[in-house]
């Protein structure tokens, strides 16, 4: 019994080890180099989503191109809106 409490311990001990170590590479990673996302609707017709509004596409949005100003003629560029900018606030 003494020892499947201390195997409990160290698991739970390694788990948030690798939980608190994790969670803040992949916000990072996340936020500064690349994020996956949906694109629904017909407004990229017929470059992404040519099914139709009951398809969507999956595309990967490269954040570090648009920190390092690498951004050329035929590129897409996506804008993020947040409710913040329904509000009226100021940036």
């Amino acid at each position: 019994m003494a020892q499947a409490q201390g195997f409990g311990r160290r698991y739970l001990k390694a788990f948030c080890k690798g939980f608190f170590v994790a969670v803040p590479v992949t916000v990072t990673f996340l936020d500064r180099v690349a994020c996956v996302a949906r694109v629904e609707g017909a407004s990229m017709q017929p470059s992404l989503n040519p099914g139709g509004r009951q398809t969507s596409d999956v595309v990967l949005l490269n954040h570090w191109s648009i920190r390092n100003y690498d951004v050329q003629r035929g590129d897409i560029v996506s804008l993020v809106v947040t409710p913040s900018m329904y509000l009226g606030a100021s940036f």
